[in-house]
Protein backbone atom coordinates (compact mmCIF):
# COMPACT_ATOMS: atom_id res chain seq x y z
CA UNK A 1 0.00 0.00 0.00
CA UNK A 2 2.99 2.38 0.77
CA UNK A 3 4.77 1.93 -2.07
CA UNK A 4 1.61 2.30 -4.46
CA UNK A 5 0.98 5.16 -2.52
CA UNK A 6 4.85 6.19 -3.00
CA UNK A 7 3.85 6.07 -7.21
CA UNK A 8 0.79 8.06 -6.72
CA UNK A 9 2.30 11.23 -5.04
CA UNK A 10 4.98 11.16 -8.02
CA UNK A 11 1.79 11.49 -10.71
CA UNK A 12 0.22 14.06 -8.34
CA UNK A 13 3.48 16.13 -8.19
CA UNK A 14 3.39 15.59 -12.38
CA UNK A 15 -0.28 16.39 -12.31
CA UNK A 16 0.64 19.72 -10.97
CA UNK A 17 2.03 20.59 -14.35
CA UNK A 18 -1.41 20.57 -16.08
CA UNK A 19 -2.60 23.60 -14.94
CA UNK A 20 0.08 25.87 -16.70
CA UNK A 21 -1.96 25.70 -20.21
CA UNK A 22 -5.18 26.98 -17.78
CA UNK A 23 -2.67 29.75 -16.20
CA UNK A 24 -1.39 30.89 -19.62
CA UNK A 25 -4.52 31.42 -20.75
CA UNK A 26 -5.90 33.19 -18.15
CA UNK A 27 -2.61 35.54 -18.32
CA UNK A 28 -3.42 35.85 -21.83
CA UNK A 29 -7.28 36.52 -22.00
CA UNK A 30 -7.19 38.43 -18.62
CA UNK A 31 -9.80 36.77 -17.27
CA UNK A 32 -8.88 37.49 -13.77
CA UNK A 33 -8.62 33.53 -12.78
CA UNK A 34 -4.84 32.91 -12.73
CA UNK A 35 -4.29 32.52 -9.00
CA UNK A 36 -6.93 29.92 -8.87
CA UNK A 37 -4.92 27.67 -11.61
CA UNK A 38 -1.71 28.68 -9.29
CA UNK A 39 -3.62 27.25 -6.14
CA UNK A 40 -3.92 24.19 -8.38
CA UNK A 41 -0.97 23.84 -9.05
CA UNK A 42 0.93 23.82 -5.51
CA UNK A 43 -1.98 22.07 -4.02
CA UNK A 44 -1.08 19.27 -6.42
CA UNK A 45 2.01 19.05 -6.10
CA UNK A 46 2.48 19.87 -2.73
CA UNK A 47 0.42 16.70 -1.76
CA UNK A 48 2.17 14.96 -4.34
CA UNK A 49 5.45 15.31 -2.66
CA UNK A 50 4.60 15.37 0.70
CA UNK A 51 3.35 11.82 -0.22
CA UNK A 52 6.25 10.65 -1.64
CA UNK A 53 8.68 12.16 1.45
CA UNK A 54 6.50 10.20 3.51
CA UNK A 55 6.66 7.23 1.53
CA UNK A 56 10.16 7.12 0.31
CA UNK A 57 11.63 4.33 2.39
CA UNK A 58 8.71 1.86 1.22
CA UNK A 59 9.77 2.29 -2.63
CA UNK A 60 9.92 -0.35 -4.64
CA UNK A 61 9.11 -2.18 -7.68
CA UNK A 62 5.76 -2.76 -8.08
CA UNK A 63 3.56 -5.85 -8.19
CA UNK A 64 0.97 -6.81 -10.58
CA UNK A 65 -1.82 -6.00 -8.92
CA UNK A 66 -0.93 -2.94 -7.43
CA UNK A 67 -1.41 -1.53 -10.54
CA UNK A 68 -5.73 -1.76 -10.07
CA UNK A 69 -5.36 -0.03 -6.58
CA UNK A 70 -3.14 2.97 -8.16
CA UNK A 71 -5.16 3.87 -11.52
CA UNK A 72 -8.15 3.59 -9.21
CA UNK A 73 -6.52 5.99 -6.85
CA UNK A 74 -4.86 7.97 -9.75
CA UNK A 75 -8.56 8.85 -11.25
CA UNK A 76 -10.08 9.27 -7.96
CA UNK A 77 -7.22 11.51 -6.61
CA UNK A 78 -6.81 13.98 -9.70
CA UNK A 79 -10.48 14.51 -10.41
CA UNK A 80 -10.43 15.90 -6.38
CA UNK A 81 -7.60 18.01 -7.29
CA UNK A 82 -8.89 19.55 -10.59
CA UNK A 83 -11.76 20.56 -8.73
CA UNK A 84 -9.74 23.41 -7.01
CA UNK A 85 -10.24 26.54 -9.83
CA UNK A 86 -13.71 25.09 -10.60
CA UNK A 87 -15.04 25.42 -6.95
CA UNK A 88 -12.61 28.85 -6.55
CA UNK A 89 -13.76 30.55 -9.97
CA UNK A 90 -17.66 29.30 -9.18
CA UNK A 91 -18.61 30.03 -5.94
CA UNK A 92 -22.23 28.81 -6.23
CA UNK A 93 -20.88 25.13 -7.73
CA UNK A 94 -21.15 22.46 -5.00
CA UNK A 95 -18.23 20.11 -4.55
CA UNK A 96 -20.75 17.39 -5.67
CA UNK A 97 -20.99 18.58 -9.24
CA UNK A 98 -17.50 20.04 -9.38
CA UNK A 99 -16.03 16.86 -9.35
CA UNK A 100 -18.51 15.34 -11.34
CA UNK A 101 -17.79 18.06 -13.59
CA UNK A 102 -13.86 16.87 -13.05
CA UNK A 103 -14.29 13.05 -12.99
CA UNK A 104 -16.28 13.58 -16.40
CA UNK A 105 -13.20 15.21 -17.77
CA UNK A 106 -10.36 12.66 -16.74
CA UNK A 107 -12.44 9.41 -18.20
CA UNK A 108 -13.18 11.43 -21.29
CA UNK A 109 -17.39 11.11 -20.74
CA UNK A 110 -18.18 14.69 -21.37
CA UNK A 111 -21.06 14.98 -19.38
CA UNK A 112 -21.59 18.26 -17.82
CA UNK A 113 -23.18 20.03 -15.51
CA UNK A 114 -22.61 23.40 -16.12
CA UNK A 115 -24.85 26.18 -17.81
CA UNK A 116 -23.45 29.53 -19.74
CA UNK A 117 -20.64 27.78 -21.32
CA UNK A 118 -20.42 30.36 -23.70
CA UNK A 119 -19.99 32.85 -21.10
CA UNK A 120 -17.50 30.65 -19.48
CA UNK A 121 -14.31 32.35 -18.68
CA UNK A 122 -11.66 31.04 -21.18
CA UNK A 123 -9.02 29.43 -18.76
CA UNK A 124 -11.95 27.65 -17.23
CA UNK A 125 -13.13 26.20 -20.75
CA UNK A 126 -9.76 24.92 -21.98
CA UNK A 127 -9.11 23.20 -18.38
CA UNK A 128 -12.77 21.23 -18.91
CA UNK A 129 -11.04 19.94 -22.41
CA UNK A 130 -7.39 19.98 -21.44
CA UNK A 131 -8.65 17.27 -18.74
CA UNK A 132 -10.35 15.21 -21.13
CA UNK A 133 -7.57 15.01 -23.25
CA UNK A 134 -4.63 14.31 -20.81
CA UNK A 135 -7.56 11.36 -19.34
CA UNK A 136 -7.38 10.18 -22.95
CA UNK A 137 -4.03 9.70 -23.59
CA UNK A 138 -4.22 8.13 -19.69
CA UNK A 139 -6.53 6.00 -20.82
CA UNK A 140 -4.69 4.60 -23.42
CA UNK A 141 -1.42 4.11 -21.47
CA UNK A 142 -2.82 1.92 -18.91
CA UNK A 143 -4.77 0.01 -21.30
CA UNK A 144 -1.00 -0.98 -22.33
CA UNK A 145 -0.01 -1.17 -19.52
CA UNK A 146 -2.03 -2.34 -16.56
CA UNK A 147 -5.65 -4.06 -17.76
CA UNK A 148 -3.58 -6.68 -19.63
CA UNK A 149 -3.32 -8.01 -16.09
CA UNK A 150 -6.84 -8.16 -16.08
CA UNK A 151 -6.59 -11.01 -18.90
CA UNK A 152 -10.12 -9.82 -20.12
CA UNK A 153 -9.29 -9.59 -24.14
CA UNK A 154 -7.42 -7.54 -26.44
CA UNK A 155 -4.60 -6.26 -25.36
CA UNK A 156 -3.09 -9.56 -24.78
CA UNK A 157 -2.24 -9.36 -28.60
CA UNK A 158 0.57 -6.93 -27.65
CA UNK A 159 2.39 -9.07 -25.32
CA UNK A 160 5.97 -10.24 -26.47
CA UNK A 161 5.44 -13.55 -25.98
CA UNK A 162 3.05 -13.64 -28.91
CA UNK A 163 3.84 -15.54 -31.98
CA UNK A 164 3.35 -14.63 -35.66
CA UNK A 165 2.14 -11.57 -36.79
CA UNK A 166 0.92 -10.23 -33.77
CA UNK A 167 4.65 -10.31 -32.09
CA UNK A 168 5.58 -7.94 -35.19
CA UNK A 169 3.03 -5.17 -34.20
CA UNK A 170 4.35 -5.17 -30.63
CA UNK A 171 5.42 -1.10 -29.71
CA UNK A 172 8.37 -1.53 -28.23
CA UNK A 173 9.84 -4.10 -25.16
CA UNK A 174 9.30 -1.59 -22.37
CA UNK A 175 6.22 0.28 -21.90
CA UNK A 176 7.40 3.45 -21.36
CA UNK A 177 9.30 3.29 -24.76
CA UNK A 178 5.27 2.38 -25.59
CA UNK A 179 4.09 5.63 -23.80
CA UNK A 180 6.41 7.62 -25.20
CA UNK A 181 5.30 6.28 -28.59
CA UNK A 182 1.50 6.55 -27.78
CA UNK A 183 2.31 10.09 -26.33
CA UNK A 184 4.00 10.95 -30.07
CA UNK A 185 0.78 9.67 -32.43
CA UNK A 186 -1.27 10.91 -29.99
CA UNK A 187 0.14 14.66 -29.65
CA UNK A 188 0.57 14.26 -33.68
CA UNK A 189 -3.32 13.55 -34.29
CA UNK A 190 -4.57 16.37 -31.78
CA UNK A 191 -2.05 19.45 -33.87
CA UNK A 192 -3.03 18.30 -37.32
CA UNK A 193 -6.80 18.42 -36.09
CA UNK A 194 -6.64 22.08 -34.50
CA UNK A 195 -5.28 23.02 -37.90
CA UNK A 196 -8.10 21.17 -39.70
CA UNK A 197 -10.84 22.83 -37.49
CA UNK A 198 -9.26 26.62 -37.57
CA UNK A 199 -8.81 26.23 -41.27
CA UNK A 200 -12.74 25.30 -41.33
CA UNK A 201 -13.60 28.73 -39.88
CA UNK A 202 -13.20 28.08 -35.66
CA UNK A 203 -11.40 30.37 -33.29
CA UNK A 204 -7.88 29.21 -32.16
CA UNK A 205 -9.55 28.66 -28.78
CA UNK A 206 -12.49 26.70 -29.95
CA UNK A 207 -10.35 24.74 -32.39
CA UNK A 208 -7.74 23.72 -29.54
CA UNK A 209 -10.69 22.67 -27.23
CA UNK A 210 -12.69 21.04 -29.37
CA UNK A 211 -9.65 18.93 -31.11
CA UNK A 212 -9.14 18.52 -27.07
CA UNK A 213 -12.71 16.82 -27.40
CA UNK A 214 -12.50 14.82 -30.44
CA UNK A 215 -9.25 13.43 -29.98
CA UNK A 216 -10.23 12.21 -25.80
CA UNK A 217 -13.79 10.82 -27.35
CA UNK A 218 -15.12 13.37 -24.80
CA UNK A 219 -17.92 15.26 -25.43
CA UNK A 220 -17.16 19.01 -23.91
CA UNK A 221 -17.86 22.02 -25.80
CA UNK A 222 -17.21 25.57 -25.19
CA UNK A 223 -20.48 26.05 -26.56
CA UNK A 224 -23.98 25.30 -24.67
CA UNK A 225 -25.31 24.30 -28.27
CA UNK A 226 -22.62 22.10 -28.54
CA UNK A 227 -21.30 21.75 -32.23
CA UNK A 228 -24.35 22.59 -33.15
CA UNK A 229 -23.90 25.98 -32.76
CA UNK A 230 -21.84 27.03 -35.93
CA UNK A 231 -23.61 24.52 -38.44
CA UNK A 232 -20.92 23.98 -40.45
CA UNK A 233 -20.73 20.77 -42.44
CA UNK A 234 -16.91 21.38 -42.89
CA UNK A 235 -16.08 21.01 -39.19
CA UNK A 236 -18.66 18.50 -38.51
CA UNK A 237 -16.69 16.44 -41.18
CA UNK A 238 -13.37 17.41 -39.57
CA UNK A 239 -14.55 15.73 -36.31
CA UNK A 240 -15.91 12.83 -37.64
CA UNK A 241 -12.31 11.65 -38.73
CA UNK A 242 -11.00 13.10 -35.51
CA UNK A 243 -13.31 10.81 -33.50
CA UNK A 244 -12.90 7.95 -35.77
CA UNK A 245 -9.50 7.60 -35.81
CA UNK A 246 -9.29 7.89 -32.29
CA UNK A 247 -12.04 4.98 -31.27
CA UNK A 248 -9.44 3.35 -33.39
CA UNK A 249 -6.14 0.92 -31.57
CA UNK A 250 -3.32 3.78 -31.07
CA UNK A 251 -0.96 0.82 -31.73
CA UNK A 252 -1.90 0.65 -34.89
CA UNK A 253 -1.69 3.92 -35.95
CA UNK A 254 2.01 3.99 -34.50
CA UNK A 255 3.10 0.83 -36.81
CA UNK A 256 0.93 2.35 -39.83
CA UNK A 257 3.02 6.25 -39.49
CA UNK A 258 6.43 3.96 -39.06
CA UNK A 259 5.53 1.69 -41.78
CA UNK A 260 4.06 4.93 -43.67
CA UNK A 261 1.66 1.78 -44.94
CA UNK A 262 -2.28 1.02 -44.32
CA UNK A 263 -1.54 -2.65 -44.29
CA UNK A 264 -1.85 -2.97 -40.17
CA UNK A 265 -5.04 -1.85 -40.91
CA UNK A 266 -6.06 -3.92 -42.95
CA UNK A 267 -4.94 -6.94 -40.92
CA UNK A 268 -6.89 -5.46 -37.87
CA UNK A 269 -9.92 -7.10 -37.22
CA UNK A 270 -11.79 -4.64 -34.88
CA UNK A 271 -10.84 -1.97 -37.53
CA UNK A 272 -13.00 -3.85 -40.17
CA UNK A 273 -15.94 -4.78 -37.66
CA UNK A 274 -15.74 -0.61 -37.26
CA UNK A 275 -15.53 0.66 -40.03
CA UNK A 276 -18.53 -1.73 -41.95
CA UNK A 277 -20.84 -1.47 -38.66
CA UNK A 278 -20.44 2.35 -38.71
CA UNK A 279 -21.38 2.63 -42.60
CA UNK A 280 -23.88 0.24 -42.60
CA UNK A 281 -25.21 2.45 -39.23
CA UNK A 282 -25.32 5.76 -40.59
CA UNK A 283 -27.19 4.43 -44.10
CA UNK A 284 -29.95 2.77 -41.96
CA UNK A 285 -30.15 6.05 -39.59
CA UNK A 286 -30.20 8.27 -42.50
CA UNK A 287 -32.73 6.31 -44.86
CA UNK A 288 -34.85 5.87 -41.76
CA UNK A 289 -34.50 10.19 -41.14
CA UNK A 290 -35.52 10.23 -44.99
CA UNK A 291 -38.47 7.86 -44.78
CA UNK A 292 -39.68 10.07 -41.74
CA UNK A 293 -39.27 13.20 -43.49
CA UNK A 294 -37.71 14.93 -40.53
CA UNK A 295 -34.97 16.62 -42.71
CA UNK A 296 -35.49 18.07 -46.38
CA UNK A 297 -33.02 15.56 -48.22
CA UNK A 298 -31.40 12.41 -47.90
CA UNK A 299 -28.54 14.53 -48.27
CA UNK A 300 -28.97 16.44 -45.33
CA UNK A 301 -30.32 13.22 -43.47
CA UNK A 302 -26.95 11.50 -44.55
CA UNK A 303 -24.86 14.72 -42.92
CA UNK A 304 -26.85 14.35 -39.63
CA UNK A 305 -26.94 10.97 -39.33
CA UNK A 306 -23.02 10.16 -39.67
CA UNK A 307 -22.19 13.20 -37.46
CA UNK A 308 -24.41 11.97 -34.22
CA UNK A 309 -24.40 8.34 -35.34
CA UNK A 310 -19.80 9.05 -35.13
CA UNK A 311 -20.25 11.09 -31.68
CA UNK A 312 -22.31 8.92 -30.17
CA UNK A 313 -20.93 5.20 -31.09
CA UNK A 314 -17.43 6.54 -31.10
CA UNK A 315 -18.25 7.56 -26.57
CA UNK A 316 -17.39 10.81 -27.25
CA UNK A 317 -20.79 12.64 -27.19
CA UNK A 318 -20.59 16.02 -29.19
CA UNK A 319 -23.81 16.91 -30.74
CA UNK A 320 -25.43 18.78 -33.50
CA UNK A 321 -29.19 18.26 -33.45
CA UNK A 322 -31.72 16.61 -31.11
CA UNK A 323 -31.30 13.21 -31.88
CA UNK A 324 -34.22 12.09 -29.14
CA UNK A 325 -36.87 13.93 -31.65
CA UNK A 326 -35.65 11.74 -34.14
CA UNK A 327 -37.56 8.22 -34.72
CA UNK A 328 -36.90 5.92 -31.52
CA UNK A 329 -35.35 3.48 -33.07
CA UNK A 330 -32.02 5.93 -33.80
CA UNK A 331 -31.44 6.71 -30.18
CA UNK A 332 -31.68 3.74 -28.95
CA UNK A 333 -29.33 2.23 -31.16
CA UNK A 334 -27.01 4.62 -31.17
CA UNK A 335 -27.03 4.20 -27.35
CA UNK A 336 -26.36 0.48 -28.13
CA UNK A 337 -23.46 0.78 -30.43
CA UNK A 338 -21.40 3.03 -27.93
CA UNK A 339 -21.35 -0.59 -25.98
CA UNK A 340 -19.27 -2.32 -28.49
CA UNK A 341 -17.72 0.22 -31.65
CA UNK A 342 -14.16 1.47 -29.60
CA UNK A 343 -11.20 -0.69 -30.11
CA UNK A 344 -9.09 -1.51 -27.33
CA UNK A 345 -6.13 0.33 -26.95
CA UNK A 346 -8.06 3.40 -27.83
CA UNK A 347 -9.86 6.35 -25.19
CA UNK A 348 -13.17 4.61 -25.90
CA UNK A 349 -15.35 3.17 -23.33
CA UNK A 350 -17.95 0.49 -23.29
CA UNK A 351 -17.23 -3.72 -24.12
CA UNK A 352 -14.95 -2.46 -26.67
CA UNK A 353 -14.92 -4.57 -30.41
CA UNK A 354 -12.40 -7.66 -29.13
CA UNK A 355 -14.65 -8.79 -27.27
CA UNK A 356 -17.77 -8.18 -28.89
CA UNK A 357 -16.36 -9.90 -31.88
CA UNK A 358 -15.22 -12.80 -29.35
CA UNK A 359 -18.33 -12.95 -27.74
CA UNK A 360 -19.90 -13.84 -31.53
CA UNK A 361 -17.30 -15.88 -32.31
CA UNK A 362 -17.47 -18.07 -29.38
CA UNK A 363 -21.18 -18.48 -30.15
CA UNK A 364 -20.75 -19.71 -33.16
CA UNK A 365 -18.16 -22.19 -32.10
CA UNK A 366 -21.03 -23.71 -29.49
CA UNK A 367 -23.31 -23.47 -32.62
CA UNK A 368 -20.34 -25.93 -33.80
CA UNK A 369 -19.88 -27.80 -31.16
CA UNK A 370 -24.02 -28.49 -31.21
CA UNK A 371 -23.73 -30.57 -34.70
CA UNK A 372 -20.01 -31.60 -34.47
CA UNK A 373 -20.02 -32.55 -30.91
CA UNK A 374 -16.34 -34.12 -31.42
CA UNK A 375 -15.04 -31.31 -33.06
CA UNK A 376 -11.87 -29.66 -32.10
CA UNK A 377 -11.23 -26.07 -33.76
CA UNK A 378 -10.40 -22.91 -31.25
CA UNK A 379 -11.84 -19.80 -31.22
CA UNK A 380 -10.13 -17.50 -33.79
CA UNK A 381 -10.37 -13.39 -33.86
CA UNK A 382 -9.10 -12.37 -37.35
CA UNK A 383 -7.35 -15.77 -37.91
CA UNK A 384 -5.44 -16.04 -34.45
CA UNK A 385 -6.39 -18.34 -31.89
CA UNK A 386 -7.72 -17.49 -28.42
CA UNK A 387 -7.00 -19.02 -25.36
CA UNK A 388 -9.32 -20.07 -23.45
CA UNK A 389 -8.75 -18.82 -20.32
CA UNK A 390 -8.93 -15.15 -22.54
CA UNK A 391 -12.52 -16.32 -23.58
CA UNK A 392 -13.71 -17.29 -20.41
CA UNK A 393 -12.56 -13.74 -19.04
CA UNK A 394 -14.02 -11.75 -21.52
CA UNK A 395 -17.39 -13.90 -20.48
CA UNK A 396 -16.80 -12.54 -16.94
CA UNK A 397 -15.93 -9.51 -18.09
CA UNK A 398 -19.53 -8.96 -20.39
CA UNK A 399 -21.34 -10.54 -17.07
CA UNK A 400 -20.34 -7.95 -14.96
CA UNK A 401 -20.47 -4.94 -17.37
CA UNK A 402 -24.24 -5.73 -17.73
CA UNK A 403 -25.13 -6.70 -14.32
CA UNK A 404 -23.35 -3.39 -13.10
CA UNK A 405 -25.41 -1.41 -15.75
CA UNK A 406 -28.55 -3.00 -14.72
CA UNK A 407 -28.02 -1.91 -11.07
CA UNK A 408 -26.74 1.45 -11.90
CA UNK A 409 -30.45 1.51 -13.43
CA UNK A 410 -32.51 0.20 -10.68
CA UNK A 411 -30.56 2.81 -8.38
CA UNK A 412 -31.34 5.92 -10.40
CA UNK A 413 -35.04 4.72 -10.28
CA UNK A 414 -34.88 4.55 -6.38
CA UNK A 415 -33.67 8.39 -6.49
CA UNK A 416 -36.89 9.02 -8.50
CA UNK A 417 -35.44 9.49 -12.21
CA UNK A 418 -38.13 8.16 -14.55
CA UNK A 419 -36.53 4.98 -16.85
CA UNK A 420 -35.86 6.26 -20.29
CA UNK A 421 -33.47 8.85 -18.47
CA UNK A 422 -32.12 6.32 -16.09
CA UNK A 423 -31.06 3.34 -18.59
CA UNK A 424 -29.72 5.91 -20.45
CA UNK A 425 -27.69 7.71 -17.83
CA UNK A 426 -26.69 4.52 -16.37
CA UNK A 427 -25.57 3.08 -19.84
CA UNK A 428 -24.24 6.25 -21.08
CA UNK A 429 -21.85 6.97 -17.83
CA UNK A 430 -20.60 3.42 -17.21
CA UNK A 431 -19.69 3.67 -21.51
CA UNK A 432 -18.33 6.84 -20.89
CA UNK A 433 -20.11 8.70 -23.19
CA UNK A 434 -21.74 12.24 -22.66
CA UNK A 435 -25.72 11.44 -22.93
CA UNK A 436 -28.09 9.50 -22.53
CA UNK A 437 -31.61 9.37 -22.99
CA UNK A 438 -33.24 13.32 -22.53
CA UNK A 439 -37.20 14.39 -23.30
CA UNK A 440 -35.09 17.74 -24.15
CA UNK A 441 -32.71 16.52 -26.51
CA UNK A 442 -29.00 15.61 -25.76
CA UNK A 443 -27.72 19.23 -26.25
CA UNK A 444 -28.65 19.72 -22.69
CA UNK A 445 -26.85 19.21 -19.74
CA UNK A 446 -27.36 17.17 -16.28
CA UNK A 447 -27.13 20.04 -13.81
CA UNK A 448 -31.18 18.88 -12.70
CA UNK A 449 -30.14 15.65 -11.67
CA UNK A 450 -29.56 15.68 -7.77
CA UNK A 451 -27.23 15.25 -5.11
CA UNK A 452 -27.64 11.24 -5.19
CA UNK A 453 -28.07 10.70 -8.81
CA UNK A 454 -25.00 12.69 -9.41
CA UNK A 455 -23.00 10.72 -7.11
CA UNK A 456 -24.36 7.27 -8.57
CA UNK A 457 -23.00 8.55 -12.13
CA UNK A 458 -19.64 10.03 -11.41
CA UNK A 459 -19.05 6.42 -9.73
CA UNK A 460 -20.78 4.89 -13.09
CA UNK A 461 -17.69 6.90 -15.12
CA UNK A 462 -15.31 5.93 -12.94
CA UNK A 463 -16.40 1.70 -13.17
CA UNK A 464 -16.67 2.47 -17.06
CA UNK A 465 -13.07 3.72 -17.84
CA UNK A 466 -11.41 1.40 -15.22
CA UNK A 467 -12.87 -1.37 -17.00
CA UNK A 468 -15.11 -2.44 -14.09
CA UNK A 469 -13.04 -5.18 -12.45
CA UNK A 470 -10.25 -2.71 -12.04
CA UNK A 471 -12.20 -1.27 -9.16
CA UNK A 472 -14.73 -4.12 -7.84
CA UNK A 473 -11.41 -6.18 -7.19
CA UNK A 474 -10.09 -4.11 -5.03
CA UNK A 475 -13.17 -5.00 -2.90
CA UNK A 476 -12.43 -8.46 -2.96
CA UNK A 477 -10.82 -10.01 0.84
CA UNK A 478 -8.54 -11.70 -1.37
CA UNK A 479 -6.47 -8.89 -3.04
CA UNK A 480 -5.67 -7.82 0.66
CA UNK A 481 -4.35 -11.07 1.69
CA UNK A 482 -0.61 -11.03 1.66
Amino acid sequence: MLAVANVLGLLLAFFGATYLLPLLCSLFSGDGLALYFVVGAAVSSGTGLMIVAATRNWRRELKPRDGFLLVSLIWIATSALATIPLVMALPNLTFTRAYFETMSGLTSTGSTVLVGLDALAPSLNLWRHELQWVGGLAIIVMALAVLPLLGVGGLQLYKGETPGPVKDDRLAPRIAETARAIWLVYTLITAVGIIALRVCGMSWFDAICHAFSAVGLGGFSTHDASVGYYNSAAIEFVLIALMLIASLNFARHFVALRRLSLEPYSRDPEFRAVITLLGVSIIVVAVLLWAHDTYSSFFVSLRHAAFSVVSMATTTGLVTQNVDAWPVFAPFWMLFLSCIICSTGSAGGGIKMFRALLLAKQAGHELKLLVHPSAVAPVRVGGRPIPDRVASAVLGFIFMYFMTAALLTFALLLTGLDLPASVGAAIASINNTAHGLHSDGPASNLHALTGAQTWICTGAMLLGRLEIFSVIVLFTPAFWRK
